[in-house]
């Protein structure tokens, strides 16, 4: 975690992958995070997609970092006001429930905002909490589904099946998975209305959806689609077969690269560095980036090209030659000997108090002077009861009444 939200408690209501992600991104950037779960059962995360200790799957460890976990029963009296007590403290509430869940318990924006009129509300789900499909709950690829970003076809079964991936210029199928996603835009926008809530001392109420968040992250793809009738000059469009000059080659060691040196200067200083002078008039200059497309031979010789070395040997050579080149790793498990990735440290080696050692998904950013850090591992369920319970002013007596009670 970084610093950078210090200072700032947020109150999190969330089961799955949605909410729950959001919290993380949160927790990651120094916020204290509560999350708020019902006595006995709880996220169910902890149970579901494989264990690596009782009570702890490895979605449940990774998007439930930097999170304190209290107990409460939001259906009874006095779990409402532990609640409110608790609410009063914060400066925001992450709604990670399908739409109109808080408002049944009545604890949603209207009434929250009579408790702490500051607090920042963000209400994140597949859908989101307006529209005509805002009270279907989604699970898994459905907001991906509704965002266009899995097509499917029907196969000569009859049944339908995945589509090959199309074009990036047309397509939302790049637009990342929903609920991460989604869960980055939240962040976002929370973040922004702390910004002007510190500026006004007004909170706000946030709708965000995931499969919106997919359209978005895929604005090349949706904004050329959906605008296709109106683009009158398509010449400097890519394909949707790219050339040699933008591909994917085997190198010596059967590994593999992504080749994109689709500008002359690029193109020229590629073809010096690999020592084919020859190829360097193999370019089409009418352009501001020229694909290849029109040249059919030039693919079995970048083939051969790229089998003389290593893809250790060419990504070097892309680094002190600055090209337009890079690893294509295959398969997830890669990535860990990947020595660029393990010096941005995305990968993060951690023990877990209950669980054992595991490995975090770092944070994409990085704060100078301010490492990624692991500070608080994902809670055993209501953990911190107690300790938040205390900090609330409750002493130890009343603590004890309402577990006996099952309030907490």
């Amino acid at each position: 975690m970084s610093s950078l939200l210090q200072g700032i408690r947020v109150v999190e209501s969330a089961m799955l992958f949605n909410g729950d992600r959001l919290g993380a991104l949160l927790g990651d950037l120094g916020a204290d995070v509560v999350k708020v779960e019902s006595p006995g059962g709880g996220d169910y995360l902890r149970d579901m997609l494989g264990q690596v200790a009782p009570h702890f799957s490895p979605a449940f460890l990774q998007a439930n970092r930097h999170k304190r976990s209290v107990t409460i029963d939001l259906k009874s009296v006095p779990g409402k006001e532990i609640f409110w007590k608790l609410l009063e403290t914060a400066d925001v509430f992450v709604d990670g429930n399908a739409a109109g869940a808080c408002e049944k318990l009545g604890i949603d924006y209207a009434q929250q905002r009579g408790h702490n009129p500051a607090i920042v509300y963000c209400h994140y789900s597949g859908f989101g909490a307006t529209g005509p499909y805002s009270s279907i709950p989604t699970h898994g690829q459905m907001m991906d589904a509704l965002a266009a970003a899995l097509p499917v076809e029907r196969g000569p079964d009859g049944i339908p099946r995945r589509r090959p991936p199309g074009s990036t210029m047309t397509s939302t199928e790049y637009g990342g998975e929903g609920h991460a996603t989604g869960a980055a835009y939240a962040a976002f926008h929370v973040a922004a209305a702390l910004v002007q809530r510190a500026r006004t001392s007004q909170g706000c109420e946030i709708d965000v959806a995931s499969a919106d968040a997919v359209i978005a992250n895929a604005w090349v793809g949706a904004t050329y689609s959906v605008n296709a009738a109106r683009i009158s000059d398509r010449s400097s469009i890519p394909p949707d077969e790219l050339g040699p000059k933008y591909g994917f080659y085997e190198t010596q060691d059967a590994r593999f690269v992504l080749f994109c040196c689709i500008e002359a200067k690029f193109w020229e200083r590629f073809c010096r560095a690999a020592g084919r002078d020859d190829l360097c008039d193999r370019i089409d200059r009418s352009g501001p980036v020229d694909y290849g497309s029109g040249d059919p031979r030039l693919a079995t010789e970048l083939a051969g090209v790229f089998r003389t070395r290593s893809r250790q040997a060419w990504v070097e050579l892309a680094a002190r030659e600055h090209l337009p080149l890079g690893p294509a790793h295959c398969d997830p498990s890669e990535l860990l000997d990947d020595p660029h990735l393990a010096a941005r440290e995305i990968f993060y080696e951690a023990e877990h108090p209950h669980a054992g050692p595991f490995t975090y998904i770092g944070q994409p950013a990085m704060v100078r002077g301010d490492p990624f850090r692991i500070e608080r591992h994902a809670p055993k369920l209501g953990e911190h009861t107690d300790e938040i319970l205390g900090e609330l002013g409750y002493d130890r007596a009343q603590i004890a009444g309402y577990r006996r009670d099952g309030v907490i």
